[in-house]
């Protein structure tokens, strides 16, 4: 497999990567890329003032608050990501896999010492997003629906199970994929960050003075007042920017101009009108800052509001768990996870996939996340450990690209680095104290996807090397086949023979044991092997590249990029077209595989117990047969034991 180069994917929901005018793909993008940070509302600006870490909701706080939200919009998202971060894009695609790339190109002669760090480090902030993944429906449906207990406390023994009902209802529906729906997330975020605006106006109007937040030198005042307290005030303030990720990840769906544009014309005004309306609301009645939000709303409009709310963190929670569907499969194809089930859901739409296994879990553990915590306060007290360290790796690998790649200076490619590590890592400071409370939960997982990633990539380089070991070089294998070498006995059948290899350069195990227990080889034999390039999509001429060995015998790569799936009868039709003496009767060619069951041992390689976790893995693996769209009718598979 080619070295990992993905961006973290977003939510393909109802659209072609690049497909429709501006004015289309912007309001899309409402939806899908702004789904997350737009939701935070909801939760985020409550929990400076009545969370875990939270200050007295005095005037003099709240317009320190405000002013911390304003600038780190303005610094980490405005800046950082539109400004900065979204220039690094790989072929189109964003996210911090592709920054990795960027940072740590495959095919770079002489890698420095840093290069495999980086690489790690890359992989690491990839498994966080699967914390992102888990936490984020949870604390988005959960804080929506707590609008009832606003609406009425009688009503407060309904908010978990109609909360439970909606993430099950989400993630049941994933199966029948999201194209009928996804055509009106766009217009209906709209209207959410236009409900978001009218209600921060509402309340501006009452308190005007709350715009004078709009003066950093209340954030640093905040600072001076409260010390260590105002510090960790940090990790509430950060919740404002969670869904930032998902700007650059989302790239390749839109292009930096739909994202800019949505970003710096609605959703940036709205969300600056929103806080600070509810900022209005906590100066003026300090005892509503257990539920600001919907506090802040004319009681005639908090049914409407409710409804509004669940359906747009129902749309947020659907990008997430698009993008983990889509991360899943790049780690797959870049040979970082074991084949799994993959199901397409649109015939239109490539971005839309459905992955059972992967549903399934992320339900479990939203679902499990929900019932441990209770409430969307608890869960916002354990929310953006995850996501701070995300961004701080970020910031790293940017640096190495803005320095290596676009040759800018050192001391300003340091100095711009600098200054985003400060907002990183001060945020990460501050979300260190809810470790404690819940943010080990993400990191655990993270921790846990890292090791199965990095231990699949390791086991599968393990175990080509024991196969080659007890098989022999292809030109070797050749030289006899061409010289018809007595000690062969080979006897040539009549038909074709594909014999799928992961090692181009070594006889398929396969073909191996066929040739050596059955004497046998027939007239027609392509050895194929399907690789992965290090970019999102591969053009057609560069799709397959064949070599004829003489003899009868081809050797066949397919090239896909990591954004595509592998389709071995697409492609030998393909390869058919550029070479006639390859025409192959699929209904009657055979294809040969080696199914390998995996043994630990005291081979030396990797820890005994890691080699047990990569033998569970590969058991559980999707057969190579669906995989790579082979009839399964035609399909031989030979078996050996391999001990690693």
């Amino acid at each position: 497999m080619a070295h990992p180069d993905s961006g973290i994917p977003g939510a393909a929901i109802g659209l072609t990567p690049r497909h429709g005018g501006l004015a289309a793909l912007s309001l899309a993008a409402l939806g899908i890329v702004f789904g997350d940070i737009g939701t935070s509302p909801l939760y985020a600006i409550r929990e400076c003032f009545h969370g875990a870490h939270s200050v007295h909701a005095t005037t003099l706080n709240v317009l320190g608050v405000l002013s911390l939200i304003v600038w780190s919009l303005v610094l980490v998202v405005s800046v950082k990501y539109l400004a900065y971060v979204l220039r690094a894009d790989h072929h189109g695609e964003g996210g911090i896999l592709a920054l990795t790339a960027l940072a740590v190109p495959s095919r770079e002669k002489q890698p420095d010492r840093w290069g495999k760090p980086l690489v790690l480090v890359g992989l690491f902030g990839a498994a966080l997003l699967y914390g992102d993944g888990m936490i984020t429906p949870a604390i988005s449906v959960l804080s929506a629906v707590e609008g009832l207990e606003v609406i009425a406390p009688s009503l407060r023994p309904f908010v978990l199970p109609v909360t439970v009902a909606v993430l099950v209802g989400l993630f049941w529906l994933q199966r029948h994929g999201t194209r009928a729906v996804g055509a009106v997330f766009g217009p209906i975020t709209a209207i959410w960050f236009l409900a978001l605006a009218t209600i921060g106006v509402y309340q501006i109007l009452q308190e005007p003075r709350v715009l004078v937040a709009l003066n950093p030198i209340w954030a640093v005042r905040f600072f001076v007042d409260n010390g260590r307290a105002g510090f960790v005030v940090l990790g509430a303030v950060f919740l404002v920017v969670t869904g930032a990720e998902a700007i650059y990840a989302d790239l390749g769906h839109f292009g930096t101009r739909p994202i800019r544009i949505a970003w710096f014309f609605l959703v940036l005004p709205a969300l600056l009108l929103n806080y600070f309306g509810q900022g209005a609301l906590a100066v003026r009645d300090p005892s509503a800052v257990e539920n600001l939000f919907f506090r802040s709303a004319p009681s005639w409009s908090l049914v409407p509001l409710v409804v509004l709310s669940t359906c747009a963190t129902v749309i947020a929670s659907q990008a997430v768990i698009s993008g983990a569907f889509s991360l899943s499969r790049q780690a797959v194809m870049m040979g970082y996870l074991p084949r799994l089930k993959i199901e397409h859901t649109s015939s239109r739409e490539v971005g839309q996939i459905y992955m059972p296994a992967v549903n399934w879990a992320l339900m479990l553990a939203t679902v499990g996340m929900v019932l441990a915590f209770q409430s969307s306060s608890a869960l916002a007290a354990a929310y953006g450990i995850a996501v701070t360290s995300t961004m701080s790796i970020t910031t790293v690998l940017a640096y190495r690209v803005v320095h290596r790649r676009w040759g800018w200076p050192f001391a300003l490619a340091t100095l711009v680095t600098a200054v985003f590590l400060v907002a990183d890592l001060a945020f990460f400071g501050a979300n260190l104290f809810k470790i404690a409370e819940g943010g080990w939960v993400p990191l655990l997982l993270a921790a846990v996807v890292l090791t199965l990633m990095t231990t699949w990539k390791t086991g599968r380089t393990l175990l080509a090397r024991r196969i080659s070991e007890r098989t022999t070089p292809l030109w070797r294998f050749m030289d006899e086949v061409r010289a018809e070498h007595r000690e062969l006995f080979l006897s040539r059948v009549p038909g074709t023979a594909i014999y799928m290899s992961s090692t181009p350069d070594v006889v398929p195990l396969a073909l191996a044991y066929t040739t050596r227990h059955l004497r046998v080889l027939h007239d027609r034999v392509v050895i194929l092997t399907i690789r992965t390039d290090d970019t999102p999509h591969v053009e057609l001429a560069e799709r397959a590249w064949v070599e004829p060995l003489g003899r009868g015998v081809w050797r066949v790569t397919g090239v896909y990029g990591f954004m595509e799936d592998p389709d071995v009868p697409e492609l030998l039709r393909h390869v058919a077209s550029l070479y006639p003496e390859l025409q192959i009767d699929l209904g009657r060619a055979t294809f040969f595989l080696g199914h390998e069951t995996i043994l630990a041992s005291e081979l030396p390689g990797m820890a005994k117990w890691r080699e047990h976790v990569f033998a569970l893995m590969a058991r559980n693996a999707t057969r190579a047969t669906r995989f790579f769209g082979l009839p399964a009718e035609r399909v031989v598979e030979v078996g050996a034991y391999i001990e690693i």
